[in-house]
C-alpha cells in the first residue's frame, strides 16, 4: 500500500487503513492509533475486524503484513545533531535554489527530539557557526560560556594539577545540555520544512530488488505482545522509500551495524572501540558554584590498566554536570562502571562540591573511541553513515558534536547535488521507474570528509587513545600523549592500531581479583534503580523484548553457562541500568550454573553497552516500540526542575 508521493498530509482510503497527518496534535483514541510529533500527527485507522483478524491468525508473520509506503527524497534515521544538521542543510540548499519540493524526513525513536541525547557537554561552535551563523539571535540554548579549564590527577584521597593538553582548551566553547540543544535544532529543521517524526524507530533496512543498494527503511511495528503476536492495538510499521538514506543513529546503532556488515564497510579499517559515559546533573550550593568552570581528571577510581577519566562542568543556574567515562576495553569482568562512578563522588574533590546538593538527573551512553583508524567506509549504494554512526568523536578533546554536525552537512551537500542532478521529483516517477533507478552514489561525501577539518583534527590525535595499549597502561599512555600533543603536535609518520574488539580484551574471572565496592549512602551515591528512575525510561512491558539472544534451542543456557562460569556475570555489572541479572534459581527455572538469566528490558536506557562488551557476543540490541526509552529532554530541562525526579 503506497501513500501519495507528494506529502503525508494527503488522505488515503483503502480496504484496511486510513492514513493522515493533522495539526494540531490528536489525542490517542480507539480505534485510531496515532503518534504525535511537533510536525503533526500520523494517524492510522484500522477497523476492529481487521485488528481481530491479525489477532486470530496462526503463525503470524509481521514481515508478510501489507504496509503503507511513502516516497521521499531523503530519509534520515536519527534525530541527533548529525541527522538534524543534514536535514537543515538540505533545506537551506533547496531555498538557495528557489525550490520547495524536496522532501526530507527525520525518523527519531525517542518520544521527542532530544529525548535520547546524552553528553557532558561542552560544545565547540565551529560547525554551528557554519550551519546557522545567527544561532544566538535565534535563541540557541548556549547560555553558559566555558570560562576556565583545568586538569587534575586523582589519588584515592588527594588531587594534583596536571599540564593541560592543548586539545582540551575550551576558550570560546559553551557548557550545554546537548538534549536541549538538539531539541532546538529540531525546531530549526521544522521551520525550514523538514518533516520530523519523533516516536518512529527505524527498525529495518529496505534494500533494492537486487540487494545491492539501500532504498529506505521500515519503522517499527506497534502493538505486538511479548510473543510477537498482534494485540488489538497492532499497527504495522511504515515503509519510507528514499533516494538517499542517511544513518544517524549514534554509536553502535542496529541499522549501522547491519549496513556495515552488508556492504563490508569495515574492510581495511581498525575495529571500533568504545567507552561508557555515565553522567549525573546536580544542583549545588551557591558557595561552591563557579559558572563556566571546566575540570577533567585522570586516575582514581580506575586502576592503571583501565582507560578512562571524569569531568565536572559548572553549567547555568547552579547546576553541575559530572561523569565518568570508562573504556570498554577493560580487562576485569568484576569491574562495574556504575559503581566506579558512585564511589568516585566520595573523593574530596567531588564530595566538597556535591555536599548538601541534589542529584536531579542520570544517564549513560556508549561513545566511540576508535578515532581516525576506526572510521569505516562512509558511503554505500543509496546512502551514508553520518555522526557517531561512523565515529567522529575526538577523544583527547572529549568532543564530537561539532564533527557530527559537519559530517551531516557534508552528506547533505552531496545528497542534494546528486538528487537534483540525476533524477526527477518523486511525483513524476512511476513505481516501476523508481525500482529501476540506480542507487545514488554518495562517495562524494566520503571525499569531502577526507578533505575537511574533521579528518585533519582526528588525524592529528589518532595515536593518543591507542597509546594507552601498552604494558605501563595509564603511565605509558600519559607519557606518550604528552610528548605527541605538546611537542610533536601529532605530526608523526606512524599510526598506532586498535587491534581488538572491546569484548576480546576481557579476561576470565579466574585470572583477576574480584573488586569490592562500598554501599551507597543515599546522599552522594545511590543504588542503581534509584538512578534509573531519574532517566524517565519506560517501555511497554507486553512487547517483544528488544534485547535478544539467538533463537535456537539452548542459546539461553549456553549464554548463562559461559557468562557465569567464565566471566562472573559481567553483564550484570557493565549495564548501567540493571537490565541484566543472573538470579539464583531452582528446578526448571535454572538456565545453567544454578542461575536464571533475566532481562529487565523495561529498564533499558539505550546505551548499547551490552552488545559491545558481552564476551559471548550473543546479545542483539534492536529497537523497541517507538517512543520508549529514556526521556533525557525532560530530565535535563531546567524549566521542568520541580523535584528530584523531574529535572
Amino acid at each position: 500500500m503506497s501513500l501519495p508521493k507528494s506529502t503525508l498530509p494527503r488522505l488515503l482510503n483503502s480496504r484496511s487503513a486510513v492514513f493522515a497527518i493533522t495539526r494540531p496534535r490528536l489525542s490517542l483514541s480507539s480505534p485510531t492509533a496515532s503518534t504525535s510529533f511537533r510536525a503533526g500527527t500520523i494517524s492510522q485507522s484500522r477497523s476492529i475486524s481487521t485488528r481481530r483478524k491479525y489477532a486470530t491468525e496462526a503463525n503470524f508473520d509481521p514481515d508478510s503484513v501489507e504496509r503503507a509506503t511513502d516516497e521521499v527524497d531523503v530519509c534520515i534515521v536519527g534525530g541527533g545533531p548529525a541527522g538534524l544538521s543534514a536535514a537543515i542543510r538540505l533545506k537551506q540548499l533547496e531555498q538557495e535554489r528557489g525550490g520547495d519540493e524536496l522532501r526530507v524526513v527525520v525518523l527519531e525513536k525517542g518520544g521527542e527530539v532530544g529525548a535520547h541525547i546524552l553528553s557532558g557537554a561542552v560544545i565547540e561552535t565551529r560547525a554551528l557557526d557554519e550551519l546557522i551563523p545567527d544561532w544566538k539571535e535565534l535563541g540557541a540554548p548556549l547560555n553558559q560560556p566555558a570560562l576556565s579549564d583545568s586538569m587534575r590527577f586523582l589519588t584515592e584521597k588527594s588531587s594534583f594539577p596536571m599540564p593541560h593538553p592543548p586539545q582540551m582548551n575550551n576558550k570560546g566553547n559553551f557548557i550545554v545540555s546537548l538534549s536541549r540543544f538538539t531539541a532546538w535544532l529540531g525546531e530549526q529543521a521544522e521551520a525550514l520544512g523538514v518533516e520530523v517524526y519523533p516516536g518512529f524507530a527505524g527498525a529495518k533496512v529496505l534494500y533494492t530488488e537486487d540487494g545491492k543498494g539501500v532504498k529506505g527503511v521500515v519503522t517499527g511495528d506497534v502493538g505486538l505482545d511479548k510473543d510477537g503476536q498482534p494485540k488489538d492495538s497492532y499497527e504495522p510499521g511504515m515503509e519510507f522509500h528514499s533516494k538517499v538514506t542517511l544513518i544517524a543513529e549514534g554509536a553502535h546503532g542496529s541499522l549501522s551495524k547491519e549496513i556495515q556488515k552488508k556492504f563490508d564497510l569495515r574492510k581495511g579499517k581498525d575495529p571500533q572501540t568504545y567507552g561508557l559515559g555515565i553522567k549525573e546533573v546536580w544542583k549545588v550550593r551557591d558557595e561552591v558554584y563557579e559558572p563556566g568552570k571546566v575540570v577533567h581528571t585522570l586516575g582514581w577510581p580506575l586502576d592503571y590498566k583501565t582507560y578512562g577519566g571524569s569531568w565536572l562542568y559548572h553549567m547555568e543556574d547552579n547546576m553541575v554536570s559530572l561523569g565518568l567515562v570508562v573504556g570498554l576495553d577493560y580487562e576485569n569482568p568484576y569491574l562495574s562502571p556504575y559503581k566506579e562512578f558512585q564511589r568516585m563522588k566520595h573523593h574530596p574533590f567531588f564530595a566538597n562540591i556535591l555536599k548538601d546538593g541534589q542529584c536531579i538527573a542520570y544517564g549513560a551512553r556508549a561513545l566511540n573511541e576508535g578515532g581516525y583508524q576506526s572510521i569505516p567506509k562512509l558511503n554505500f549504494p543509496g546512502g551514508a553513515l553520518i555522526g557517531c554512526s561512523a565515529g567522529f568523536l575526538n577523544v583527547p578533546k572529549i568532543k564530537g558534536t561539532h564533527n557530527a554536525m559537519k559530517s551531516g552537512m557534508l552528506a547533505a551537500e552531496t545528497a542534494f547535488q546528486s538528487i537534483t542532478s540525476t533524477s526527477p521529483s518523486p511525483e513524476s516517477e512511476s513505481e516501476s521507474e523508481a525500482e529501476n533507478i540506480e542507487p545514488i552514489d554518495m562517495s562524494g561525501y566520503a571525499t569531502a570528509m577526507e578533505n575537511s577539518w574533521v579528518y585533519k583534527e582526528l588525524k592529528e590525535v589518532r595515536n593518543l587513545r591507542p597509546s594507552f595499549h601498552n604494558p605501563l597502561g595509564l603511565w605509558g599512555g600519559m607519557a606518550y600523549s604528552g610528548f605527541d600533543s605538546l611537542i610533536l603536535k601529532g605530526r608523526v609518520p606512524w599510526t598506532f592500531r586498535n587491534n581488538w574488539e572491546d569484548y576480546e580484551t576481557t579476561k576470565k574471572a579466574s585470572q583477576v581479583k574480584p573488586i569490592e565496592y562500598p554501599q551507597p549512602d543515599g546522599k552522594l551515591s545511590f543504588d542503581i534503580l534509584t538512578s534509573v528512575s531519574l532517566t524517565g525510561t519506560n517501555h511497554a512491558e507486553n512487547q517483544p523484548v528488544h534485547l535478544r539472544l539467538p533463537e535456537e534451542q539452548g542459546a539461553r543456557a549456553r549464554h548463562t553457562q559461559a557468562n557465569v562460569s567464565d566471566y562472573a556475570g559481567l553483564l550484570g555489572r557493565v549495564c548501567p541500568a540493571a537490565v541484566y541479572e543472573y538470579a539464583d534459581a531452582e528446578g526448571a527455572e535454572v538456565d545453567a550454573e544454578g542461575k536464571k538469566f533475566v532481562i529487565n528490558s523495561q529498564n533499558c536506557i539505550h546505551c548499547k553497552t551490552c552488545s559491545i562488551k558481552t564476551p559471548t557476543q550473543d546479545i542483539k540490541w534492536t529497537v523497541p516500540e517507538g517512543g520508549g526509552g529514556p526521556k533525557y529532554s525532560e530530565s535535563q530541562n531546567p524549566e521542568r526542575c520541580s523535584a528530584r525526579t523531574n529535572y
